[in-house]
């Protein structure tokens, strides 16, 4: 990806290294933690209790990322969605679009959603619009995940940033209403669209990046697409059981993540992202 010669965004802070809020049980309330997103939980919910049991201490909060190529490169994928989607929104929408902060932290973090660790991965907290991303997830979605490259990686905070166009759409209130009046099974399926269409708008912004930006080099697209599928849910779940339990299913099978942002890819318009039709 060529990503080194463009902007880099403003609203990045880098809270790595400093004394974050400590998240009671060490090492036994991560595994446990990864243990229920295996099995298609939210593992936050651990955290938080797990938090609940002691007091967090306070954190410092640097504005501006450091230097190193990890907190640059997230830097500027951040800086080049939000050249997206400000045209997308004025075009396509006919609105303002509103730039999210991201958070670059280590070991855990509290948001406005509450205290997370590592385990939980990338997430979107909507109380805050805020991203939050511990660089050292990219070493796992290398190794663990057999997803490398840096493409795969701007995939990762692309998809997160589509859960802030869906809050700003509204689309985030009206899944949550629904969800509230439904089944388990019927909320996971909601939540599963929801994700779906993040991933569609990821590729929706790769489709305008490259278009505007000729940002892509051979192989990019692979490894988006090869990213997308590893975390599919079903893969998940076998490779962590042996099985899987569709009616569980939070994020789509690895063939809908790909299948959906293949289609924001080809296309460029938020109209064909809508998974819930």
């Amino acid at each position: 990806m060529k990503w080194q010669t463009g902007r880099r965004s403003d609203n990045v802070e880098d809270r790595r290294g400093s004394r974050g809020p400590a998240v009671g049980g060490g090492i036994g309330v991560v595994v446990l933690a990864l243990v229920v997103y295996m099995l298609g939980g939210d593992p936050r919910a651990v955290l938080d209790q797990a938090q609940s049991r002691r007091p967090a201490t306070s954190s410092s909060t640097s504005k501006r990322p450091a230097n190193d190529e990890g907190a640059q490169f997230v830097s500027a994928v951040l800086a080049d969605t939000e050249d997206t989607w400000r045209l997308v929104f004025r075009d396509q929408f006919r609105k303002q679009y509103e730039d999210p902060r991201l958070v670059l932290f280590s070991g855990s973090v509290r948001s406005g959603c509450g205290v997370a660790g590592s385990a939980v991965g990338p997430f979107y907290c909507r109380a805050d619009s805020k991203v939050y991303i511990d660089l050292a997830f990219y070493r796992d979605l290398k190794e663990r995940f057999s997803a490398p490259g840096d493409f795969a990686q701007a995939y990762v905070i692309a998809h997160e940033v589509g859960h802030h166009v869906q809050n700003l759409l509204g689309v985030s209130d009206q899944v949550s209403a629904q969800q509230s009046r439904s089944s388990k099974a019927a909320a996971n399926a909601l939540s599963v669209r929801l994700e779906l269409q993040a991933d569609c708008y990821a590729g929706l912004w790769a489709h305008h990046a490259q278009r505007m930006r000729q940002v892509l080099e051979p192989g990019d697209l692979d490894e988006a697409l090869n990213a997308a599928s590893a975390i599919g849910d079903d893969r998940l779940q076998r490779q962590a059981r042996g099985h899987v339990v569709p009616e569980s299913f939070t994020h789509g099978t690895s063939e809908q993540r790909r299948s959906w942002f293949r289609r924001g890819f080809d296309n460029g318009r938020a109209r064909d992202c809508d998974t819930f039709d």
